[in-house]
């Protein structure tokens, strides 16, 4: 490896341990509570080379919220690939979804909590983020199209099914004292309670 390329890695690796502690300290403390100077203390560099890479602290929440979305973006768009039935199909969505929460909490609760309350940020939501949720509203809209949902309205449904699962994964996220019952029998009351919510009836 040459040195241009190894000094390449170098800062990718040095951004990237910027974002992590970032996060980590904007989901302990707080957005407002965190400063650049904490973020450089966590990581032992100088406030200064944190401007190397980010205008700010609004840009970092961009960054953040951007791969949050791409991640998630990747898992979504798994779903499209699934030759199963549409109700199955959205089924397994909402699942990957809370799973990916799960899976990532820091990153879902900059995203997904912290970081709509910060105007920079709004962009990401209306580029990436759209396209991580057209993932769920085209899940919806093949069912819509299957005749097996009660509305024909798939951005009602699709926004509804989206609050109780972003509701959901929140919760499982932050509210690490209360006694929920075994996790996966709870997501999966929860899918089964939402799919039937939305599922037309069976004719008599």
């Amino acid at each position: 490896m040459g040195s241009k390329q190894r000094r390449a890695r170098e800062k990718e690796g040095l951004r990237e341990e910027i974002l992590d502690a970032a996060r980590s300290l904007f989901v302990k403390e707080g957005y407002e509570s965190v400063s650049i100077r904490k973020i450089a203390d966590r990581i032992e560099y100088a406030p200064g080379t944190i401007y190397l890479y980010f205008h700010d602290k609004a840009e970092i929440v961009d960054r953040i919220c951007e791969e949050t979305f791409a991640k998630l973006l990747v898992k979504m768009q798994a779903i499209e690939q699934d030759t199963a039935a549409p109700l199955d199909k959205l089924r397994r969505g909402l699942r990957i979804y809370i799973q990916f929460g799960l899976d990532n909490p820091n990153h879902y609760i900059v995203t997904f909590v912290q970081a709509k309350i910060h105007l920079q940020a709004h962009t990401v939501f209306q580029t990436t983020g759209q396209k991580a949720f057209a993932c769920l509203r085209k899940g919806v809209q093949e069912c819509v199209d299957a005749g097996v949902l009660v509305s024909n309205d798939a951005d009602e449904l699709a926004q509804t099914l989206w609050a109780a699962i972003h509701g959901l994964t929140s919760v499982l996220i932050t509210c690490t004292g209360f006694p929920f019952v075994e996790q996966n029998r709870l997501i999966d009351r929860m899918i089964h309670t939402l799919i039937e919510g939305v599922r037309k009836p069976a004719p008599k």
